[in-house]
């Protein structure tokens, strides 16, 4: 057990500087474009899941979060809110690039939720009538606080420096748990009992994926370069995965029934775009 504590512990040391200098740069990408982007959404109107699609691939902070406050508000619509929720990935791309996951690999991934997202967003508009109504919006970056998320804040080094401790620990329980639980399984027996079988597999990423912080997101991350999640699995986490934006709709939108049906649709979504990806064998 020592043996795997430490195991655990190096391998997320190693990864500390790269994670440091990666949030320290989408901090500073958020404190200069955060507010154009916001502009870009709301201003978005029959093109907003091709807008909400790519926005929603650029690393920053919490801006699923801003997507949501927007829905509640009404200024976009179903369509664009559920673009830019499968296209986030939280944190997926810092620890990709820390974990020298292959650039390819990034691109493709990142491109095929792209796809999939504005797609999705365009079909939910057409079928779903687009609201009229426009409130005003409340402010959201205290939620974004306490959720540990430290939008916002004036010193991009201490705020980077924050969100590397947090993830780091993440990180490390994460990978604590992959080591005992492939010590005591094995990574084959892992793979096929839980992410192994067709549809059911898609299901349980999909079922970590809904949860709303980066505990989610970091565990399919771990999990799929270490080989005990597939292709499919990893793509139906993924999409499910918005960082606190359920969170924050569940909050700010006050009727329980549709932020429900919402997360049953992008749910019903992301196992069906893993399915896909399993069926067509398709890599990444």
């Amino acid at each position: 057990m020592i043996h795997t504590i430490s195991h655990a512990l190096l391998d997320t040391l190693k990864l500390v500087p790269f994670l440091f200098l990666t949030y320290l740069l989408m901090e500073y990408i958020e404190h200069k474009t955060s507010d154009r982007i916001e502009k870009a959404l709301e201003k978005s109107k029959k093109s907003g899941p091709a807008a909400g699609g790519l926005l929603g691939i650029i690393p920053q902070c919490g801006f699923s979060s801003v997507a949501a406050n927007f829905y509640s508000a009404r200024m976009i619509t179903l369509g664009t809110l559920a673009a830019v929720f499968i296209s986030t990935s939280d944190e997926m791309l810092p620890i990709f690039i820390a974990s020298s996951v292959a650039p390819s690999t990034i691109v493709k991934i990142l491109l095929f939720k792209l796809t999939a997202a504005v797609i999705a967003g365009f079909l939910i508009d057409a079928v779903l009538k687009p609201p009229t109504s426009h409130d005003h919006h409340e402010d959201i970056h205290h939620l974004c606080e306490a959720q540990g998320c430290n939008c916002g804040g004036d010193n991009i080094f201490r705020s980077a420096a924050k969100h590397t401790l947090s993830i780091s620990i993440f990180i490390f329980i994460v990978v604590l748990i992959c080591s005992v639980l492939i010590a005591i399984l094995g990574v084959d027996t892992l793979s096929d009992r839980f992410f192994g079988i067709p549809v059911l597999g898609e299901i349980t990423a999909s079922l970590i994926g809904i949860i709303p912080n980066c505990a989610s997101s970091v565990m399919i991350t771990q999990f799929y370069p270490e080989g005990i999640m597939p292709a499919g699995p990893m793509i139906s986490g993924l999409m499910m995965n918005s960082g606190i934006g359920l969170a924050v709709l569940f909050r700010m939108n006050r009727n329980i029934k549709e932020n429900l049906t919402i997360t049953a649709l992008i749910f019903i979504l992301s196992v069906m775009a893993g399915i896909i990806v399993s069926i067509l064998n398709i890599s990444f």
